[in-house]
């Protein structure tokens, strides 16, 4: 994972981390979709297994064993903010919201699955997370005193002041143009708060300082914006044809970073985010390349 210079084969660690996140996934769905009516089953498997970066179970492992966590079970603890990343993007692709045809280089699971069945398995998968983080932390021999903070932490990012109110400030903002105050308030709810919980939730499983989970919070927010500026700038300079999704932001007449700042503004700040959260890991003296391997990776990828 990681040479004698320091330096990590991120590719190397993505592809690997990716295959043992969707190993993870898989036991989760053999665990939910009995537990979820028939009819529902096709399209919760649709949106879980949509391929992907699996970049939140990712953050949440590398943060587990930054602050000295060991083993494998944390991947079924990880996957739960997984099945959040899902519920969001099938809502967020519906004909109410961004009505989009293609995500991740396949058709988005309400044009497969229909509508109304995409509504309530994107919404049952919310419960499911919970449930998934509270039985993942069993899995770890974890205090139910700390599941119960694990579960917090889920619910507080999928909630009104995370992931939900972050679409709902994406869709009254249609058409309307943003300040930099509002977009990062809808963006660090939308796109934040998980990406933010996946650090705190990797820290609390391993048992971290307060320092430690002050700087994984700080490194989370940070990368947070950078993933959003990121996808912003990519939205602008490339095809939907690359980024397997559509359709683009400015079809859909919403405010972006790229249109507020222009590109070479935002990618600035992209990048000055990446080093505030590379900084964050330094000051508390968390030895973590893999996280600050993909600090960069959120602002250097292709799609």
């Amino acid at each position: 994972m990681t040479g004698s210079d320091g330096q990590v084969d991120l590719q190397g660690f993505l592809a690997r981390e990716r295959e043992r996140t969707e190993a993870a996934l898989d036991r989760a769905l053999e665990d939910i979709l009995p537990r979820i009516p028939g009819s529902l089953a096709a399209a919760v498997r649709h949106g879980v297994t949509s391929p992907g970066k699996r970049l939140r179970p990712i953050l949440c492992v590398a943060a587990y064993r930054a602050v000295g966590g060991m083993g494998d079970a944390i991947y079924s603890l990880a996957v739960s903010l997984e099945l959040i990343h899902a519920y969001s993007l099938m809502h967020d692709d519906l004909p109410c919201m961004d009505d989009a045809e293609l995500r991740r280089g396949r058709p988005t699971t309400h044009r497969v699955e229909g509508e109304e069945a995409t509504v309530v398995a994107g919404a049952l998968l919310i419960p499911a997370a919970a449930w998934q983080a509270w039985e993942g932390g069993a899995s770890m021999g974890l205090a139910e005193e700390r599941r119960r903070l694990l579960v917090e932490e889920l619910s507080r990012a999928a909630g009104g002041g995370g992931m939900v109110g972050g679409q709902f400030l994406d869709l009254l903002g249609e058409e309307k143009a943003l300040t930099a105050a509002e977009l990062d308030d809808l963006h660090g709810r939308k796109t934040g708060a998980l990406l933010r919980a996946s650090l705190r939730m990797g820290g609390i499983a391993g048992a971290a300082t307060p320092g430690e989970l002050a700087a994984l919070d700080r490194y989370g927010e940070a990368i947070g914006l950078a993933f959003q500026i990121a996808d912003d700038l990519l939205d602008a300079t490339s095809s939907a044809q690359a980024l397997g999704k559509n359709p683009s932001d400015a079809e859909l007449g919403k405010s972006t970073y790229v249109t507020l700042f222009g590109l070479e503004e935002a990618s600035r700040k992209a990048r000055g985010l990446t080093e505030e959260a590379v900084a964050a890991l330094r000051s508390a003296g968390l030895e973590a390349p893999e996280l600050e391997a993909l600090a960069w990776f959120v602002v250097e990828r292709e799609r």
